[in-house]
């Protein structure tokens, strides 16, 4: 038997121009030639068209891979980083709160910057200087509130026959923004009357009011304004009261506004010969009533105008310093008057108090 028998009919494969020929001991097909890129000087066939005729494309030849040979091993793929969901994704960290500041910026919660720390501390050193020089403030400058020591109590109650008439009426006094819209005052002490006791110093009802704490002595003193157009008269009334008469007549006046009323006011006190010859009870237009609890005494002062003309409505000073106040004594500045220069007086009286109550007994 012929050795093609039983192998199907093939026709032969065409041979390539060149291509070896086939050998009789050939038992594997051979695979036909992948023909070669084309050279930069051959143009290369369009896509599913045939080759020009007469064009010969060559190719080298690639050895057949035996059927068992396993495929050549790849190279492993490495990730590009740029790529990777850990450098695209948010980082998240559990950090400290925030909070926000004054300008709704946020800022982490329980952390002071150095800044922040120094500003407490100038506002804790402020604050406590504020209260001490409030506290000093409320005996220089009056608060009926505030009780002083039993030694300054007794000494207050005996400076008006130990301390000079200079020194508690002061010739020339200085009111620094007493006038109305902060306006600087002076005031000038034309007249002095004698120390005296309380017997017509005042009207009945007011002397009705002060009777509970008693009075020992009543200095008075009037000043006029630098223009002489305004007259005031300041009194210091020393009482015989202890500190609890004195702080239930400063309640008082508190609670019923005694010093509010018109009827209540003080006589002031007329030298002849002065600027104030004709300031009298018809001329009087504002005034202010103090009741000091930690000295035995009430500090008054009772303004009105120079030229003697009479006031149908005064007004108590407290009043007629408001900035809205639209009487008379308010347009004036009587109620400045009067309040201003109560109140250095009184002033001047604690510091009196304080020196005396500081000296070896």
């Amino acid at each position: 038997m012929s050795e093609t028998t039983g192998r199907p009919f093939r026709l032969p494969a065409p041979r390539r121009t060149g291509a070896p020929g086939e050998h009789s001991s050939e038992t594997t097909a051979r695979l036909r030639p992948v023909p070669a890129d084309p050279t930069p000087d051959e143009p290369a066939a369009p896509f599913g068209r045939p080759a020009a005729q007469g064009t010969t494309t060559t190719r080298p030849a690639t050895p057949p891979r035996p059927a068992h040979q396993p495929p050549a091993p790849t190279a492993p793929v490495t990730p590009d980083p740029a790529l990777s969901w850990s450098a695209t994704r948010p980082l998240v960290s559990f950090g400290e709160p925030e909070g926000y500041d004054g300008d709704a910026r946020p800022r982490p919660l329980g952390r002071r910057g150095a800044s922040q720390a120094a500003a407490a501390a100038v506002c804790l050193v402020l604050g406590l200087g504020l209260i001490s020089g409030a506290v000093t403030g409320s005996w220089l400058v009056g608060d009926s509130g505030a009780e002083g020591s039993p030694s300054s109590f007794a000494a207050a109650g005996s400076l008006w026959h130990s301390v000079p008439v200079d020194q508690l009426f002061p010739p020339t006094v200085q009111g620094r923004g007493a006038g109305p819209g902060g306006a600087d005052r002076t005031w000038t002490r034309i007249a002095v009357a004698p120390d005296s006791g309380c017997k017509d110093a005042f009207d009945p009802l007011l002397r009705k009011a002060l009777a509970p704490v008693g009075c020992d002595r009543l200095l008075r003193a009037t000043y006029t304004d630098a223009t002489e157009s305004y007259v005031t008269t300041v009194g210091l009334l020393f009482t015989t009261a202890d500190a609890p008469g004195m702080t239930a007549l400063a309640n008082r006046f508190r609670k019923e506004r005694l010093d509010r009323r018109s009827d209540l006011m003080p006589l002031p006190y007329a030298a002849k010969g002065t600027p104030a010859a004709g300031f009298g009870a018809p001329q009087r237009a504002s005034w202010t009533v103090s009741v000091l609890t930690e000295a035995p005494v009430v500090v008054y002062a009772v303004s009105g105008w120079a030229d003697g003309r009479t006031v149908d409505d005064p007004q108590p000073a407290g009043d007629a310093v408001e900035a809205d106040a639209t009487t008379a004594p308010a347009q004036a500045g009587l109620g400045n008057e009067a309040q201003g220069l109560a109140d250095r007086v009184e002033r001047d009286f604690r510091r009196n108090v304080r020196s005396a109550s500081e000296q070896p007994s």
